[in-house]
């Protein structure tokens, strides 16, 4: 992280958003104080929603009723002819 002051972010924006956009982190202060922090964008790429399943305990009742389900939502179909008379 670079700190620069209030002045300085004011006459280099351009080239302070070029830099951050490439990864860099800027503290902005003023007075001595910190007032700003200019950052990249956050990129989702969904790391986080993958972590987020991970950490969560598996229900094996739940488990056990979604297998029910797909199986019956996957069982064969038998179309039979209505005309015919065998």
């Amino acid at each position: 992280m670079t700190a620069i002051t209030a002045t300085e972010a004011a006459r280099r924006f351009s080239a302070i958003l070029d830099a951050s956009s490439r990864g860099e982190v800027f503290e902005v202060m003023r007075g001595g104080k910190h007032v700003a922090t200019i950052t990249p964008p956050h990129n989702p790429n969904g790391g986080a929603i993958i972590d987020a399943y991970a950490s969560v305990e598996p229900d094996p009742e739940f488990a056990d009723i979604l297998e029910e389900v797909h199986r019956e939502m996957n069982r064969p179909v038998v179309v039979e002819d209505p005309w015919d008379e065998d």
